[in-house]
């Protein structure tokens, strides 16, 4: 079965450097927290709201070895006033076992906004 997980993350300043660097971490702990190999993804979704322009946040994924292959698309996020703002999200499509419930969707830094259902103590 194809599973969605979901991921976010914001950064502090449009610039490359932080969009990929923020996007790898984002990435390796949605992989890692999952145990998702680069085999068993269909493909990776990542959008980013319209503040952040200075880089193409799939050249993190190209970072992490074996996911050369893996089908990444970037676009940008609906610019909904009043939304949280230099925040880049992930939607990885896993061919999985696991249940719903299962699947650990990550959210850091002021992204953790997004899903407080996740968050509460």
């Amino acid at each position: 079965m194809i599973r969605g997980i979901r991921g976010a993350i914001t950064v502090q300043i449009d610039n490359e450097e932080e969009i990929i660097s923020a996007t790898e971490r984002l990435a390796r702990e949605v992989i890692r927290e999952n145990g998702i190999t680069a085999e068993s993804v269909s493909s990776v979704f990542i959008s980013v709201t319209h503040d952040l322009t200075s880089g193409f946040p799939a050249k993190a994924l190209r970072q992490i070895d074996g996911w050369t292959f893996v089908p990444v698309m970037c676009m940008q996020e609906i610019p909904v006033p009043g939304s949280l703002q230099k925040c880049i999200r992930l939607m990885f499509h896993v061919n999985t076992d696991v249940r719903q419930e299962g699947i650990k969707h990550i959210y850091l830094e002021g992204a953790k906004v997004l899903r407080p259902d996740l968050f509460k103590s």
